[in-house]
């Protein structure tokens, strides 16, 4: 594994960047198994109203911790920054796998929980995606959607790189888990950003929308010319739980988005529900995933 590289504890209200996720799977439980399909899986649509838990409620301190910074410090003006700051991909040029095996440096040496690098967990990922047959650009597609977190080895805050997505410029909805922390978002004293379009227009797209900063956005900007539609969808909003989810912001939406909707659905339950503790053999998975990463991409790529 590459030198450790522990995160900023001064930004690091979680103590691994997985606590988000782990978070999520409680928020969005996998149903049981009589009710999932094969390439199906997610909430159960016939649960009961009264069977849902306060799941903010319950949520750890330092996950209520990371949602209150990223709630505050995402604003419009951030985002802006924060493109200009990256999306000219002038840091190093890396093929995928060198870009895995860089993300290894992201380690977290006070998590008790897994001693799985984060290439395995990509590996872990992509998989799945090939053992229910999936096609091979998803499978490709599983294996880099979180390379976008090494924004944290070049000195991001947690809250800036993981964390659901949301659209700034417009009012928040309240399916989004915690708006009560936008009170403390500049954004929310902004009469121009806080009607239900803001600074779009209805049915404008998603595309000519700004999402909060993170890995999401990051790793899109890096494979858009290289991966299908769908998976650049996956890609780019796989954060984005108030859309896909929770069904918020269909009136910004296009015809093109509302078609690939159902792609980043059948994408989200991977990247939530297949990690474990098993470590696949990195050694013996290389070669088919070097073959397939040369299929699409370059031998070199700018990050």
């Amino acid at each position: 594994m590459a030198n450790s590289a522990q995160l900023n504890k001064s930004d690091s209200p979680l103590a691994r960047l997985e606590e988000w996720e782990d978070f999520l799977k409680t928020r969005y439980p996998e149903p049981a198994p009589e009710m999932a399909e094969k390439k199906s899986v997610g909430t159960d649509p016939n649960k009961k109203k009264e069977a849902f838990r306060n799941y903010e409620a319950d949520a750890r301190p330092s996950v209520r911790e990371f949602y209150r910074l990223n709630h505050r410090y995402q604003t419009y003006d951030f985002v802006q920054a924060k493109k200009k700051e990256f999306l000219g991909l002038s840091r190093r040029q890396m093929g995928i796998w060198e870009a895995a095996e860089y993300l290894n440096q992201l380690v977290d040496d006070s998590d008790p929980d897994t001693d799985l690098s984060q290439l395995e967990h990509l590996l872990q990922t992509a998989e799945h995606l090939r053992q229910d047959g999936q096609p091979r650009w998803m499978i490709l597609t599983g294996f880099v959607h979180d390379l976008g977190k090494m924004l944290c080895l070049w000195g991001e805050p947690q809250w800036a790189v993981v964390g659901d997505t949301f659209p700034v410029g417009c009012a928040y909805s309240d399916k989004i888990v915690f708006p009560q922390f936008f009170v403390d978002n500049p954004d929310s004293q902004n009469p121009r950003f806080q009607t239900r379009n803001g600074i779009y227009e209805e049915g404008c797209g998603l595309d000519r929308v700004h999402i909060s900063w993170g890995h999401d956005e990051y790793i899109y900007q890096v494979c858009k010319d290289y991966l299908p539609q769908e998976g650049l969808y996956m890609l780019r909003y796989h954060s984005f739980y108030p859309w896909h989810r929770e069904s918020e912001y269909g009136h910004l939406c296009n015809e093109r988005d509302r078609a690939m909707l159902k792609w980043v659905q059948a994408f989200n339950p991977y990247d939530l529900y297949t990690k474990s503790h098993q470590k696949p053999n990195v050694k013996e998975l290389r070669p088919f995933y070097e073959n397939l990463i040369a299929e699409y991409f370059p031998a070199k790529l700018r990050w």
